[in-house]
């Protein structure tokens, strides 16, 4: 089966892309947001096929997975005319929590008799308006990195992307007062300078942008993984740390309180109970290890990869019949 994906979430699609199909990702010169093709930190199998606009017009599509509004018209025109939804069996994968008039967003997908407006959380679908469209949920799944955990490191790892840009949704403003019960080490893009700009210390915040092969290793060298997020969809990183063995600190908000169950870390709305669960990890390392390896156990079992890609073929086999 081909199934034409744009490149948008790189975790995620290389979970997907580790199943039995042959995955057409559009490429453009520019290899800009609409064409980026393969990726280049994360490891793909060769099942994923680069394809240019024009290659896309004449090429065979049994599935359209659609991850952004105007990828519809997109589709169409790169297709030669054949409408997602209409003329090709289609979804529309939504990653993220809704933004806005919350809980009233309407989707943009809403309404829609022609797709499946598929969430990755029971949260984000219960809180997204999605009016008369058929939705479904199918869970993130991990490629399991392994359990390399050691917390050799007396500090907390946290894994936000443009921590300065996205500010209170991801809990940016939490780090100075809790920085000061354990000192971060945040991974992610555009993390270079944050301990200048929260008016830190360095050795109190440190900001590195990993590539992808060298930030597994890293996290499962500190102690704990800290999850300051007020609101965003579940975030895959938090799930990583799990698979690689770190105990878990992290605000009570979406569907982190069913992602991380009770004996695999400490979950809190209160900054000061976090900071708590910190200075206990800090100081009682085997705590934090034994912790760890129940959050990994709990993590391997419910975002496993085999789950996550029997429930997609599922729902492929439904939507296409």
């Amino acid at each position: 089966m081909n199934i034409l994906l744009w490149h948008v979430h790189g975790s995620w699609t290389t979970a997907f892309v580790q199943g039995p199909h042959l995955y057409l990702v559009p490429v453009t010169p520019d290899r800009g947001p609409d064409g980026l093709g393969r990726a280049r930190t994360f490891s793909w199998p060769d099942s994923v096929r680069e394809v240019t606009p024009d290659q896309l017009r004449d090429a065979p599509v049994d599935l359209v997975v659609l991850q952004r509004p105007h990828e519809a018209e997109l589709a169409e025109r790169w297709l030669g005319g054949r409408r997602p939804g209409r003329d090709v069996p289609a979804v529309y994968l939504e990653h993220n929590a809704p933004d806005g008039d919350v809980p009233g967003t309407r989707h943009p997908c809403a309404d829609r008799s022609d797709l499946t407006l598929v969430h990755v959380t029971h949260f984000n679908r219960l809180f997204w308006d999605s009016g008369s469209t058929r939705t479904r949920v199918i869970e993130h799944g991990i490629v399991d990195p392994g359990h390399q955990y050691t917390g050799r490191i007396p500090r907390a790892a946290v894994v936000v992307n443009e921590p300065v840009r996205r500010g209170r949704h991801t809990g940016t403003d939490l780090l100075p007062a809790l920085s000061e019960a354990v000192p971060l080490d945040v991974f992610g893009m555009r993390t270079e300078g944050l301990a200048g700009h929260l008016g830190l210390p360095a050795d109190r915040c440190r900001g590195a942008d990993l590539p992808q092969r060298r930030l597994h290793p890293a996290m499962a060298e500190r102690r704990l993984y800290l999850h300051p997020v007020r609101w965003t969809s579940l975030g895959l990183s938090l799930l990583e740390a799990m698979h690689l063995g770190l105990p878990v600190v992290a605000l009570a908000t979406t569907e982190v309180v069913e992602a991380v169950p009770p004996g695999t870390g400490v979950l809190s709305t209160r900054p000061e109970v976090l900071a708590e669960a910190a200075r206990r990890y800090l100081h009682e390392p085997e705590a934090a290890a034994a912790d760890g390896a129940r959050g990994r156990q709990a993590a391997v079992e419910r975002y496993g990869l085999k789950r996550f890609l029997a429930d997609w073929e599922r729902l492929i086999t439904e939507v296409r019949s």
